[in-house]
């Protein structure tokens, strides 16, 4: 099998100008992945699961991720003149910057015939609001469908050319997106019909006050 590096290598030589770039996961698994531009997204997809060597025919797994705003620090290194006369010394450069959130995706390959993956994929959205599409993957792997329509579902990302987009766990006319990280419950747990556990608290402020009990007036 061959590591992401030198699959990005092989998709850079077919696509010449395609961002394409090695994800690094800095966990016990090490399991890397491949960042795809939005642009070539689908043909490069393609390339993987068609090509010799690769023949990634089968998506396990596709998943979102919601990043928010966050700080993020970029270290570059500079070499300065020792005041001294001695050699230049290097020093690191520290900048803090906010990072603009966006939406992800991603996605386990596999090839059945050659036995051998998973290769990851992640696709990017442009921010949170309203550069929230991707191109859609079902049409090179099936199995996609339904849980780019999860996606869609949970997290608000728009498939552009996926075959049936639409909701497929929550109805139709829910608002906004539950797995999104700043996602508020709505307060509408009088509607609860059989409340319990931690459900049960929220439900019952919206019990009606129970009516003070009577008084007995003493016997004449």
């Amino acid at each position: 099998m061959e590591t992401p590096d030198q699959i990005r290598d092989r998709l850079l030589a077919r696509f010449p100008g395609a961002s394409v770039a090695v994800v690094a996961n800095p966990g016990p698994a090490a399991q890397h992945s491949l960042l795809l531009g939005s642009g070539e997204a689908r043909a490069m997809a393609e390339f993987l699961r068609d090509s010799p060597g690769l023949r990634l025919d089968f998506c396990s797994n596709v998943t979102g991720v919601d990043w928010l705003d966050r700080e993020v620090t970029d270290v570059a290194s500079k070499t300065i003149p020792d005041p001294a006369g001695g050699p230049p010394k290097l020093v690191e450069q520290r900048t803090k910057r906010l990072q603009p959130g966006y939406l992800e995706v991603v996605y386990h390959l596999y090839s059945v015939e050659l036995r051998h993956g998973p290769v990851v994929l992640r696709l990017r959205t442009g921010n949170r609001s309203d550069r929230v599409a991707v191109p859609s993957l079902t049409p090179v792997w099936r199995s996609c469908e339904f849980q780019e329509r999860e996606v869609f579902d949970l997290f608000g990302v728009v498939f552009d050319g996926h075959p049936d987009l639409r909701r497929i766990l929550m109805w139709d006319e829910f608002k906004d997106h539950p797995m999104r990280k700043d996602y508020v419950e709505p307060d509408d747990y009088e509607w609860e019909p059989t409340p319990h556990a931690d459900v049960l608290a929220k439900a019952r402020r919206h019990y009606p006050a129970a009516a003070p009990a009577a008084k007995e007036e003493p016997a004449p």
